[in-house]
């Protein structure tokens, strides 16, 4: 039997733009996290390992997230409320974006049958 039940948790993601207009927002990498304190760790764990290769200011600004402003975004995150932080790199901006949502389940396919309409599709090819 289907559970049509959702859970709540965070939807988290790292977005890049080169800034000198030669290249478009483009998604990094995603990740779904179960909880505010997941989701909070996720973006401290990556600005912690990439902090050493970040120029000065860049560095600065990490650190400053990860030691100033970590209990006011675990905060928010428990509020449920969405929350963004951007830093620049030389002409690079790195955002990550954290936002609640509901997640469902998805269904089992072994042990039941596919609606006839299932076999009815051909994906294309392409060469």
């Amino acid at each position: 039997m289907l559970r049509t039940t959702t859970s709540p948790g965070f939807w988290c993601e790292c977005w890049t733009q080169n800034l000198d207009g030669q290249q478009t927002l483009a998604l990094f990498g995603a990740y779904d996290a179960c909880d505010a304190v997941e989701a909070n760790n996720w973006v401290a764990t990556i600005l912690r390992t990439i902090s050493p290769a970040l120029d000065t200011a860049a560095s600065a600004k990490a650190w400053e997230r990860l030691y100033d402003h970590r209990i006011d975004t675990r905060r928010a995150l428990l509020r449920r409320e969405p929350w963004t932080v951007s830093i620049i790199h030389a002409s690079t901006r790195i955002t990550w974006t954290v936002r609640p949502v509901l997640f469902l389940p998805l269904a089992h396919r072994q042990g039941s049958e596919l609606p006839m309409c299932a076999y009815d599709f051909t994906p294309a090819r392409h060469e």
